[in-house]
């Protein structure tokens, strides 16, 4: 059975290289079957630098040409425009260019069957729009590109595991166009994510916007609205959802056990949470795609890019959970 998992490189001149030889190059992950998607010169540079451990690159134009061994990294190279021109640490149109044909690539492999999986490292917003690829991130690029509708991002750990409702929108927008049947979509690829990881019986809860989930409207009416009718909904359909719940204590009530998910009404108010309790182990996923699709849960970090200062954790995790995720 095919269990590949493909990674994207990323923006290039961020961290995504370095933390990708870093996870691939020694330790649990080595000789996994994993293929880069990505730069094979960047790579070559960066190995140059001796910042991380040293490794083979197996230069492979197709998928099933990959073979896996320890210290072995396999690459379908994805060239930059001018290879020699990249800049480490800035924000350049050909990174962020490189970034979205690696995703592109990607996701042909996992739709048409060839990787099980997709494990992303970070690209850079600025860069993607200075490129002509005018996307919030990954999450609506990986959505168009599979023609998905019903989506959402999962930040994931151990301990805590959060869906968001919004993501790269202005808290206004995001207060302006929330609606019942968003919340309800939500809930749903929540429940349906979770009985594809494992979970049997998932129990999710459902954060409030306002402060105290608006206190019965003195704070805020967006619960009386639209988020208790949601939850409502779905509890008549079977799923075992709670809410609206105080924000500033339903995340923390997950970590502890008395949930297995909870649903965030926006970027920050989830993120903040994750980011505090697991800011290095922590996976962005997307949730809804026809296929499992991990991130590290970082950005580029163009301030340390190419030194050897970049942790690996969350890169090897994604690569990992994608694995594991897939296997099961």
């Amino acid at each position: 059975m095919n269990n590949i998992i493909a990674v994207t490189m990323g923006d290039p001149a961020g961290i995504g290289p370095e933390i990708i030889i870093k996870s691939l190059a020694e330790g649990e992950l080595t000789g996994s079957p994993v293929v880069v998607v990505g730069c094979a010169q960047t790579l070559r540079r960066i190995l140059a630098l001796g910042v991380t451990p040293q490794a083979e690159l197996r230069i492979i134009e197709r998928v099933d040409q990959a073979q896996f061994a320890p210290g072995v990294i396999n690459v379908i190279d994805e060239p930059l425009a001018d290879p020699a021109g990249l800049v480490p640490g800035k924000v350049q149109a050909q990174a962020g260019d490189l970034a979205c044909r690696c995703v592109k690539r990607a996701t042909a492999l996992a739709m048409s069957g060839e990787v099980k999986a997709i494990a992303t490292a970070p690209l850079n917003k600025e860069a993607l729009h200075l490129a002509g690829h005018n996307f919030p991130g990954h999450t609506e690029l990986l959505a168009q590109l599979t023609n998905s509708k019903d989506y959402a991002m999962v930040l994931y750990t151990d301990k805590l595991k959060v869906i968001h409702v919004s993501t790269h929108v202005a808290l206004r927008k995001f207060l302006d166009t929330l609606s019942e049947a968003r919340v309800k979509t939500v809930i749903r690829v929540a429940d349906d994510f979770l009985r594809r990881v494992g979970f049997a019986s998932p129990r999710i809860a459902v954060a409030g916007v306002n402060p105290h989930a608006g206190e019965n409207g003195l704070f805020g009416d967006e619960e009386i609205k639209f988020v208790a009718p949601a939850v409502t909904a779905m509890q008549a359909q079977g799923l075992n959802v709670t809410g609206p719940c105080p924000p500033d204590t339903v995340f923390m009530q997950c970590h502890e056990g008395m949930y297995d998910m909870v649903v965030a009404m926006y970027h920050d108010q989830g993120h903040i949470p994750l980011k505090l309790l697991g800011f290095y182990d922590g996976v962005n996923i997307t949730a809804g795609l026809p296929f499992i699709r991990t991130s590290a849960d970082h950005g580029t970090a163009f301030d340390i890019a190419w030194t050897g200062k970049a942790k690996s954790e969350s890169m090897a995790v994604s690569i990992q959970l994608a694995m594991q995720i897939t296997r099961d």
